[in-house]
């Protein structure tokens, strides 16, 4: 029996570019995945938050989508990490072909660690900011 091949490289991308949105969670367990539509409500709850409170930081009225887009990026770097074997396991199970993850996943991996860092610490520092000054620097 084949089924779809998941390829590991192609959802460490969807989760570090889109995954704010659960692309990644849908790739991977279609469109009844609960965790993946908790990450896109992320989305509207976001634009509705920030329209019935307009005026207050950027910080506060995006929290759920800042959240989610940080803990995408945690599920980036669990995913990119796990090895081909344990990955064919659990999510290529009826396939014909094993997963052989190469260089471009790597980079992926570098790119989603210093993307993750800048976005945590300056979620960090903003939030520091806001709640300890009032936003009197920015």
């Amino acid at each position: 029996m084949t089924s779809t091949h998941k390829n590991k490289t192609i959802t460490t991308l969807l989760a570090a570019l889109i995954g704010g949105i659960g692309a990644h969670r849908f790739y991977m367990y279609g469109k009844s995945d609960k965790w993946g539509w908790l990450h896109f409500i992320a989305l509207p709850l976001s634009f509705i938050i920030s329209h019935f409170f307009f005026g207050q930081p950027g910080l506060i009225t995006y929290s759920a989508l800042v959240l989610s887009f940080l803990v995408a990026l945690l599920e980036a770097l669990i995913i990119g990490l796990t090895p081909d074997e344990k990955w064919d396991a659990i999510h290529n199970q009826h396939s014909d072909h094993p997963s052989e993850s190469s260089w471009p996943l790597a980079l992926i991996l570098v790119l989603t660690v210093g993307i993750g860092a800048i976005a945590l610490i300056g979620t960090i520092a903003r939030a520091f900011d806001l709640f300890y000054t009032g936003g009197a620097y920015g």
